[in-house]
């Protein structure tokens, strides 16, 4: 066949490489950047047999508008599916969702037993172990190399992806009903994540997903239940629990039991989560002289799990003061679903910290709002890395909030 690859920059060479090595002829372009400007005027004017897009891209984008009509045209998960074919792992879970994928992903490595590879965005690890194999993002592409090494391990593999997944596994795991919209603004990202998961052949949902036309799709609220630090599963004639003290925080609570109840559907106990210790920067704490650092640094950063950080800080620290380092990394930390200057106004406003440091770029001082919120900002840094030296230097007692959206 003759394929066309569209977005290099997240994923499409190596999906694009992949194709190449199974016998197709293969062009690539940069659709974002635009430095493939040869490729791009050769492809205005041949004609494909498949078109991969990601499902991010503009639908009007000049490459992919209208040739619907003389070509096939998939996602990038879509081609990674098809790549993956004869190739799979065993099990191979998928998890997607606007929060709480690496959490779950976490966890689930946790428990599962044997060799295996837990893929996030965080880093590629074999378990157990965590042996430390490479850190890529979490295209969809991604999950080609990831699978290639639990293969080689003959082991499992767990893959968080961003926008879906591939359906090639035995479980897909959807962690959040948020929504936010993608491909300029034309679509909406969890109606592309639940989409893709229509192959796969089993389904969790979070709680306040809709249901869905899936033959084995699982609601969360109808087998889970979580009281104080024990959670319990309920599928069948099968009852599993399990304690766990993060199950009192909010951002845990739904990860972990949906980690628990991934296990149970694929035949394991979910027992080992009792020992689960959490994740860094999500809700890790850590003490610097008599200061506590509570960590919710992540992708997944919003102002309820900002709000939540903070709650919880004043209650490891029993003291109300609290720095907050709050924002967005810049390019690092710009990830699909953002974090507005009005959503970090409102998580300042809310929690009313003792001090302010922002990470990104700085705000402006006058506001259309009229907030005093940028007046108190102590100091501007450009990482998160930075701003926590910054916040340390600043702050003696109480907690320090680390709140920056930012892929970790």
């Amino acid at each position: 066949m003759r394929i066309l690859v569209l977005d290099t920059i997240h994923g499409g060479c190596e999906i694009g490489t992949a194709f190449a090595r199974a016998g197709h002829a293969v062009d690539m372009v940069d659709v974002y950047r635009g430095t493939t400007p040869d490729a791009a005027e050769r492809a205005a004017q041949e004609t494909y047999d498949l078109i991969v897009a990601p499902v991010h891209l503009d639908p009007a984008h000049p490459l992919l508008a209208g040739r619907t009509v003389s070509a096939l045209v998939i996602s990038h998960h879509e081609a990674v599916r098809q790549l993956l074919e004869g190739h799979l792992p065993n099990p191979m879970i998928e998890i997607t969702g606007a929060q709480g994928k690496t959490t779950t992903a976490h966890a689930l490595a946790h428990l599962l037993p044997g060799p295996g590879v837990l893929h996030t965005s965080a880093g590629t690890y074999a378990m157990p172990g965590r042996r430390w194999l490479f850190k890529k993002s979490i295209t969809p592409a991604s999950v080609l190399a990831a699978a290639e090494n639990a293969t080689s391990l003959h082991g499992w593999l767990v893959a968080e992806e961003s926008l879906g997944v591939t359906g090639a596994g035995d479980l897909t795991i959807i962690t959040s009903p948020s929504d936010y919209r993608c491909a300029a603004k034309k679509k909406s990202a969890l109606a592309e994540k639940i989409a893709s998961a229509g192959k796969s052949r089993h389904l969790l949902l979070a709680p306040g997903i809709p249901a869905v036309a899936h033959a084995d799709a699982v609601q969360l609220d109808n087998v889970a239940s979580v009281s104080g630090t024990t959670c319990t599963i309920t599928s069948g004639v099968q009852t599993a629990a399990f304690t766990n003290p993060l199950l009192a925080l909010q951002g845990y609570r739904v990860p972990l039991a949906l980690a628990a109840t991934a296990a149970v559907m694929l035949g394991y106990d979910p027992a080992p989560l009792s020992t689960f210790s959490g994740v860094a920067g999500r809700m890790s704490v850590r003490k610097h002289k008599n200061v506590l650092v509570i960590d919710n640094a992540n992708s997944g950063t919003t102002v309820e799990t900002t709000v939540e950080a903070a709650r919880y800080a004043r209650a490891c620290a029993g003291s109300p003061g609290i720095t907050l380092v709050i924002g967005t990394v810049k390019g690092d930390g710009a990830v699909c679903e953002g974090f507005p200057y009005e959503q970090i106004v409102s998580a300042i406003e809310t929690i009313r910290p003792r001090s302010v440091i922002w990470v990104g770029d700085p705000p402006e001082h006058k506001e259309k709002s009229g907030s005093s919120v940028p007046w108190r900002i102590d100091a501007v840094c450009p990482t998160l890395e930075e701003a926590e030296r910054c916040a340390l230097e600043k702050t003696t007692t109480g907690a320090i909030v680390l709140a920056v959206k930012t892929w970790r």
